[in-house]
């Protein structure tokens, strides 16, 4: 099956991309899980947490090693940071360590939820933009700091569908919605999305793409699984392109009644 469509690209600050499936590295249980579903997702876009990885050491079976920088955007994220600070800390070391100067912003100093800070992701994002990165910030489902986000200058905006690792689904539906109405960047639907058809169902509402880990690394088939989300993202691409039809309050035929029981 083809999961790309023909002439709709995913464009991310001028950069083209056919895959609107992003994929997560965290929690699987080798190097060869991740490899075999990174591979069977077709994902170009991969987060990789700089907390668990080893810039100076891409090879012996860690994350970077599974990674084509010549098919895959190794897009460094900062789970982890707390405050701006640490953020934009852990941005640069990335940028000198090789990686691209794009960052997955994401700050989350309550544990048990982890939701990202709304206050401290605004404040490092306007950081890193003034010192040159691409910033795709990692946000609650809030519409007002999602357009704040985009007018300082951001990618995209990441809304959570559900909190991070929960596999709940788009739980957040309304406010994504909204954020999706008047956002003039692309917005991704990141974290609890747990089976294909909440990729579907997200990408149905005029996403420009989600973003998945836990799922993948849950899943006991992780290349089949990567392969299920992989058509969930390019069918609810395809059902949103192709037009929805409207719900309806009441039963309505599809096929003609008039005059079918007088005819008898």
């Amino acid at each position: 099956m083809d999961h790309f469509l023909a002439n709709d690209p995913l464009i991310i600050a001028g950069r083209s991309f056919r895959s609107r499936l992003m994929i997560g590295t965290g929690k699987f249980p080798s190097a060869a899980a991740l490899k075999a579903a990174v591979d069977a997702s077709h994902a170009e876009i991969i987060t990789v947490a700089l907390r668990r990885v080893d810039l100076n050491d891409a090879e012996n079976g860690s994350i970077l090693s599974v990674l084509d920088p010549e098919r895959h955007l190794i897009l460094p994220n900062t789970s982890g940071a707390r405050t701006a600070e640490e953020a934009v800390r852990l941005a640069k070391l990335a940028r000198a360590g090789g990686l691209p100067a794009w960052v997955k912003l994401e700050l989350t100093p309550e544990p048990r939820y982890l939701l990202p800070d709304p206050i401290e992701t605004l404040r490092a994002a306007e950081m890193l933009i003034k010192e040159g990165f691409v910033v795709l910030p990692y946000i609650q489902a809030d519409p007002v700091l999602a357009k704040r986000l985009e007018e300082a200058g951001t990618a995209t905006v990441m809304p959570l569908g559900a909190p991070i690792g929960s596999n709940r689904g788009v739980k957040t539906r309304d406010m994504i919605g909204i954020i999706i109405e008047q956002a003039n960047i692309p917005v991704v639907v990141d974290a609890g999305l747990g089976a294909p058809s909440h990729a579907a169902e997200a990408m149905e509402m005029g996403a420009a793409a989600v973003l998945v880990n836990t799922a993948l690394a849950d899943a006991v088939d992780h290349a089949g699984m990567a392969e299920a989300f992989a058509m969930g993202a390019a069918a609810g691409r395809r059902a949103y392109l192709a037009g929805l039809g409207r719900e309806r309050a009441a039963a309505e035929a599809s096929s003609p009644l008039t005059g079918f029981l007088g005819s008898l």
